[in-house]
């Protein structure tokens, strides 16, 4: 054989060698095949995750708002920037369903000058840009996007905590807790074992299987409250965008007219 394959077969050898996985006495040395810290129990994780995001405000905040932009991913490919984005979240006390509409939420979008989406619910009514939705049946669309904020209410009476296999999510080793509402339905969160860090969140929507990834986490100097800075969105595997957030502001009130839409924003509202 040729000096040259010779030490490219050898190259390869130890490639190959150093990524094989270890005999089943050594299992412990791959991250996530082995339950860590097992006697923390799905409850106890929460918890800790709780005070990791910040504790009792991230708990009860009252209101969010949120501000960055957003990367659409079209089904026929390519990329649509709304590259101006935010969000205004107004809490519902309890949630006894993590995924039926609470509270209420206003969605905005714009690219350059234009008004790119529109969607609010002032806690009985869905709007767009034209004014309420004619048929309310929409009000069930919030269940393809309700579902992070169970984790706020996870320890809340009625709730269970279930511990699952722990795993790699984006690489990171982590722990899987499975919540279930009183009302019987089921949201999956991932988090960081380094830190408790909020990093997946899947659940089961009318347009199929949905998860979020969080990454690029970032407080403000006086704040306590820690933002996942990336979010990206899938359904049933495919990604389908991601909200990229700047900026967040925490338990500001709102006026509820904030909710409801007679008429299309000539500009953004913030």
């Amino acid at each position: 054989m040729p000096r040259r394959l010779a030490l490219f077969a050898l190259l390869l050898a130890n490639v190959v060698g150093a990524e094989a996985p270890p005999p089943a006495a050594e299992r412990a040395s791959m991250p996530a095949a082995v339950q860590a810290q097992p006697e923390l129990d799905g409850a106890a994780i929460i918890a800790r995750a709780h005070a990791a995001a910040g504790g009792a405000p991230f708990v009860k905040p009252g209101t969010l708002f949120l501000s960055g932009y957003n990367v659409i991913r079209p089904p026929a490919g390519g990329e649509v920037l709304w590259d101006r984005y935010a969000m205004w979240r107004q809490f519902a006390d309890d949630k006894p369903d993590a995924h039926q509409a609470s509270g209420r939420v206003r969605i905005e979008a714009w690219t350059g000058d234009d008004l790119a989406l529109l969607l609010t619910f002032d806690g009985e009514t869905t709007y767009d840009e034209d004014g309420p939705v004619e048929d309310q049946s929409a009000n069930a669309m919030w269940s393809s996007n309700f579902g992070f904020g169970a984790i706020r209410n996870a320890l809340d009476p009625g709730w269970e905590q279930a511990r699952m296999p722990d795993d790699l999510i984006d690489g990171e080793p982590a722990f899987l807790v499975r919540l279930t509402d009183p009302a019987g339905g089921e949201t999956l969160f991932g988090f960081r074992q380094s830190d408790y860090a909020i990093l997946y969140v899947g659940f089961d929507t009318p347009r199929g299987w949905h998860e979020r990834r969080y990454s690029h986490f970032f407080s403000k100097p006086g704040s306590g409250w820690v933002q996942a800075g990336r979010v990206r969105l899938f359904y049933d595997g495919v990604k389908k965008n991601e909200a990229i957030w700047t900026d967040y502001r925490v338990g500001e009130p709102f006026d509820p007219s904030l909710f409801r839409v007679e008429a299309a924003p000539a500009a953004p509202t913030w």
